[in-house]
């Protein structure tokens, strides 16, 4: 069984810098991992896919500054 971990938003605002509303916006057009509801009125998010989400940002930027090479 594979062990997961869960963000609650505040640490998920911590991790990526993002505000509620970015975050809300970006799971909405699809640029951002979709949250898990975990309650009646609780949501959390795998940080494993946070983690992948920056990730590929860091890749992005990466990309970019070798075209400007």
């Amino acid at each position: 069984m594979t062990s997961h971990q869960l963000l609650r938003l505040k640490q998920v605002r911590e991790k990526t810098g993002l505000k509620r509303s970015q975050i809300y916006l970006y799971m909405k057009t699809g640029d951002f991992p979709q949250s898990i509801k975990i309650g009646p009125t609780s949501v959390a998010w795998l940080e494993s896919e946070i983690n992948e989400w920056i990730e590929q940002k860091l890749f992005y930027r990466n990309q970019k500054k070798q075209e400007g090479d």
